[in-house]
Protein backbone atom coordinates (compact mmCIF):
# COMPACT_ATOMS: atom_id res chain seq x y z
CA UNK A 1 0.00 0.00 0.00
CA UNK A 2 1.57 3.44 -1.35
CA UNK A 3 1.23 6.00 1.44
CA UNK A 4 0.44 9.54 0.11
CA UNK A 5 1.95 12.60 1.77
CA UNK A 6 1.36 15.80 0.60
CA UNK A 7 3.72 18.42 1.37
CA UNK A 8 3.11 22.33 2.79
CA UNK A 9 5.43 24.68 1.45
CA UNK A 10 5.03 27.53 3.83
CA UNK A 11 6.19 30.92 3.12
CA UNK A 12 9.36 32.71 4.11
CA UNK A 13 10.61 36.02 3.78
CA UNK A 14 13.97 36.22 2.21
CA UNK A 15 16.55 38.20 3.52
CA UNK A 16 19.37 39.10 0.83
CA UNK A 17 16.64 41.17 -1.17
CA UNK A 18 15.34 42.87 1.82
CA UNK A 19 18.87 44.08 2.57
CA UNK A 20 19.48 44.94 -0.77
CA UNK A 21 16.51 47.36 -0.20
CA UNK A 22 17.56 48.43 2.74
CA UNK A 23 20.79 49.41 1.08
CA UNK A 24 20.21 50.83 -1.73
CA UNK A 25 17.15 53.52 1.07
CA UNK A 26 20.13 53.73 2.92
CA UNK A 27 22.15 54.99 -0.03
CA UNK A 28 19.27 57.73 -1.44
CA UNK A 29 19.40 59.13 1.97
CA UNK A 30 22.57 59.99 2.01
CA UNK A 31 22.90 61.37 -1.11
CA UNK A 32 19.58 63.42 -0.93
CA UNK A 33 21.06 64.87 2.05
CA UNK A 34 24.41 65.77 0.65
CA UNK A 35 22.62 67.56 -1.92
CA UNK A 36 20.61 69.37 0.86
CA UNK A 37 23.63 71.50 2.41
CA UNK A 38 22.80 74.93 2.64
CA UNK A 39 24.91 78.31 2.04
CA UNK A 40 24.43 80.36 3.86
CA UNK A 41 26.73 83.57 2.16
CA UNK A 42 25.74 85.44 -1.14
CA UNK A 43 25.81 83.08 -4.11
CA UNK A 44 29.37 85.29 -5.79
CA UNK A 45 31.83 84.57 -8.20
CA UNK A 46 34.49 82.57 -6.36
CA UNK A 47 37.86 82.25 -7.59
CA UNK A 48 39.18 78.92 -8.16
CA UNK A 49 42.06 76.80 -5.73
CA UNK A 50 43.35 72.97 -6.36
CA UNK A 51 43.75 72.68 -2.72
CA UNK A 52 40.54 74.39 -1.46
CA UNK A 53 38.67 72.06 1.11
CA UNK A 54 36.23 73.63 3.72
CA UNK A 55 34.44 72.01 6.40
CA UNK A 56 31.20 74.12 6.95
CA UNK A 57 30.04 72.88 10.19
CA UNK A 58 29.76 75.53 12.21
CA UNK A 59 31.12 79.04 10.74
CA UNK A 60 29.91 82.15 9.61
CA UNK A 61 29.92 83.34 5.89
CA UNK A 62 31.24 87.06 5.47
CA UNK A 63 30.64 88.02 1.92
CA UNK A 64 31.82 90.80 -0.14
CA UNK A 65 30.03 91.63 -3.89
CA UNK A 66 31.90 93.00 -6.62
CA UNK A 67 30.24 96.45 -6.21
CA UNK A 68 31.95 96.38 -2.59
CA UNK A 69 28.73 95.80 -0.16
CA UNK A 70 29.60 93.37 2.54
CA UNK A 71 26.85 90.77 3.88
CA UNK A 72 27.32 88.61 7.08
CA UNK A 73 24.95 85.79 6.65
CA UNK A 74 22.59 86.98 3.88
CA UNK A 75 21.92 90.14 5.85
CA UNK A 76 23.96 93.39 4.52
CA UNK A 77 26.04 95.41 6.73
CA UNK A 78 28.19 98.46 6.60
CA UNK A 79 31.94 98.56 6.78
CA UNK A 80 31.79 100.93 9.88
CA UNK A 81 29.01 98.38 11.64
CA UNK A 82 30.43 95.57 10.76
CA UNK A 83 33.12 95.39 13.96
CA UNK A 84 30.10 95.59 16.07
CA UNK A 85 28.61 92.81 14.63
CA UNK A 86 31.22 90.72 14.56
CA UNK A 87 31.99 91.34 18.45
CA UNK A 88 28.59 89.94 18.91
CA UNK A 89 28.40 87.20 17.13
CA UNK A 90 31.96 86.28 18.50
CA UNK A 91 30.39 86.95 22.18
CA UNK A 92 27.26 84.78 21.25
CA UNK A 93 29.93 81.84 20.18
CA UNK A 94 33.57 82.15 21.35
CA UNK A 95 35.23 79.76 18.72
CA UNK A 96 34.01 81.65 15.98
CA UNK A 97 35.04 80.65 12.97
CA UNK A 98 34.93 82.90 9.68
CA UNK A 99 34.53 81.96 6.04
CA UNK A 100 35.19 85.05 3.86
CA UNK A 101 34.13 85.06 -0.23
CA UNK A 102 34.63 87.39 -2.15
CA UNK A 103 33.88 88.29 -5.73
CA UNK A 104 36.74 87.99 -8.37
CA UNK A 105 36.17 91.18 -9.44
CA UNK A 106 36.14 92.77 -6.46
CA UNK A 107 39.42 95.14 -5.81
CA UNK A 108 42.13 93.44 -3.16
CA UNK A 109 42.50 96.63 -0.63
CA UNK A 110 38.80 95.85 0.09
CA UNK A 111 39.25 92.82 0.89
CA UNK A 112 42.26 93.36 3.17
CA UNK A 113 40.29 95.96 5.03
CA UNK A 114 37.28 94.07 5.88
CA UNK A 115 39.85 91.23 7.02
CA UNK A 116 41.50 94.02 8.79
CA UNK A 117 38.26 94.91 10.37
CA UNK A 118 37.67 90.90 11.04
CA UNK A 119 41.18 91.13 13.10
CA UNK A 120 40.12 94.17 15.18
CA UNK A 121 37.00 92.15 16.22
CA UNK A 122 38.92 89.64 18.12
CA UNK A 123 38.38 86.93 15.14
CA UNK A 124 41.87 84.94 14.81
CA UNK A 125 40.26 81.54 12.65
CA UNK A 126 39.70 83.14 9.48
CA UNK A 127 39.91 81.33 5.87
CA UNK A 128 38.76 82.26 2.58
CA UNK A 129 36.52 80.50 0.41
CA UNK A 130 37.29 79.26 -2.93
CA UNK A 131 36.04 77.11 -5.89
CA UNK A 132 37.42 73.43 -6.45
CA UNK A 133 39.24 73.79 -9.29
CA UNK A 134 40.25 70.76 -11.34
CA UNK A 135 44.30 70.15 -12.54
CA UNK A 136 44.35 68.12 -16.07
CA UNK A 137 45.98 64.69 -15.49
CA UNK A 138 49.32 65.05 -17.48
CA UNK A 139 49.70 61.48 -19.70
Amino acid sequence: MKLQRTFVKRGRIEMLPLIDIVFLLLVFFIYSMLSMVVHRGIPIDLPEATTSRVDKSDYLSLSIEEDGSIYVDKERVALSSLPDALRQRRVEQPDLKLFIGGDRAVRYEKVIEVLDVVRQAGISRVAFETKWKEIPEKI
